[in-house]
């Protein structure tokens, strides 16, 4: 399916920026659906976008060329060679010079909110507090535990990897385990077929949901010390080791202050430029129906 020629050029720029960052296809290769969903969102955009470069905030907005040149080069390095970056702006209609006109408009609209947000008072550290103790929550790291395995694979092209061989090797490496579990890292460091053998076998600390569910339920399942059975997953079969049980925890807020205090400051900024785009578009003129041509 072709892109529609009749789409003037902001919207043909747009069409494949959406195909590619939602659908990882060219306009061309979406089906009728998603072509659907795409023009939609290239529709919404254009509103928004025009609305925005019409608002007394945009007056006196410049983007330098060196910015532009910069956007232009980053768009380039998505595609596997110039040549492909231009034919899929040849398939779209579109040319580089197009391409980076369209480009310093989108980069005058990211300034003009960014413009926007310039009179935000900074969240004090009485703010970030409340929000830490009225949402403890979201602030509870979960127990976790230290863990070692070994592993050996599943492999129908090598003799000894074949299911019933590797069972078996695993499970003689379990057998010799059980009464000398001291010796884990030991026979990670000779048998395992990860990676992880070089460090004899060390998973490091796991969380729940970090391994194949087989795995976590297995480990979730141990007390310090002790050696789970013989484990199956996709890779092949696991012997694995818990060595400590680290329980859950609350994180004091010296720690996540950082981080909390950018996640606030950024969701208090969309809020804000949420809010004057609504305002924006209650005031826009309706606009033609670019995206459909």
């Amino acid at each position: 399916m072709g892109t529609d020629v009749r789409l003037d050029g902001d919207a043909r720029y747009l069409l494949l920026k959406v195909a590619h960052e939602r659908f990882g296809r060219g306009p061309g290769e979406l089906d009728e659906g998603q072509l659907q969903q795409a023009r939609r969102i290239v529709e919404r955009h254009l509103q928004i976008e025009g609305a925005v470069l019409r608002s007394p905030q945009a007056l006196g907005v410049v983007i330098p060329p060196a910015q532009v040149e910069q956007a232009w080069t980053q768009i380039g390095e998505r595609y596997a060679s110039p040549a492909a970056l231009q034919q899929a702006l040849h398939d779209s209609g579109l040319d580089g010079r197009q391409v980076r006109g369209l480009l310093a408009r989108e980069l005058k609209v990211e300034a003009v909110l960014e413009r926007v947000c310039a009179g935000l008072p900074a969240l004090s550290d009485t703010d970030l507090g409340l929000y830490y103790f009225n949402h403890p929550e979201r602030f509870l790291r979960p127990p976790s535990r230290q863990a070692r395995h070994i592993l050996i694979t599943v492999n129908p092209d090598y003799p000894e990897n074949i299911r019933e061989a590797a069972l078996a090797r695993i499970e003689a490496i379990a057998g010799r385990l059980r009464s000398k579990p001291e010796r884990f890292a030991e026979q990670a460091l000779k048998h395992s077929e990860c990676p992880t053998s070089l460090q004899g076998g060390q998973l490091g600390n796991i969380r729940p949901g970090m391994l194949y569910p087989e795995l976590d339920a297995c480990l979730f399942a141990l007390q310090p010390g002790r050696i789970g059975p013989v484990v199956e997953s996709p890779l092949g079969f696991h012997l694995l080791l818990c060595e400590a049980v680290v329980p859950a925890m609350q994180l004091p807020l010296e720690a996540v202050l950082p981080h909390l205090r950018e996640t606030l400051q950024q969701r208090q900024r969309q809020a804000h430029q949420r809010r004057w785009l609504e305002s924006l578009l209650q005031q826009a003129p309706p606009m033609e129906n670019q995206a459909h041509g």
